[in-house]
């Protein structure tokens, strides 16, 4: 079985919910998300992407076969919670993440 790179983003925000639901929204015209309780999930730009919602805090987790992948869909979650977040300055950090895969 091939591994799995993923990386991890916590963003700070009084307004986690509003954020994730806006992500969520926008993003939806081109992917169908799955959301179970705060986390929600779709395929994005070859890898999977997941928004989870928690308190004062948004992770972003993205997961791809290669690095190429991983990049593209960090940029896709991050470019857009910048900019939804642009307001209150919202700025996104990815770190791998050696919890997951």
């Amino acid at each position: 079985m091939p591994e799995t790179l993923t990386a991890r983003a916590d963003v700070r925000t009084d307004a986690p919910a509003r954020y994730a639901k806006q992500l969520v929204s926008h993003l939806g015209r081109k992917t169908e998300f799955t959301t179970e309780g705060a986390t929600s999930t779709a395929p994005i730009a070859g890898g999977t992407g997941v928004i989870r919602v928690g308190e004062g805090v948004l992770t972003l987790l993205a997961e791809a076969p290669d690095a190429e992948t991983l990049d593209r869909v960090r940029d896709v979650l991050g470019r857009h919670l910048e900019r939804f977040g642009q307001r209150n300055e919202l700025t996104v950090v990815w770190t791998a993440d050696p919890s997951a895969g």
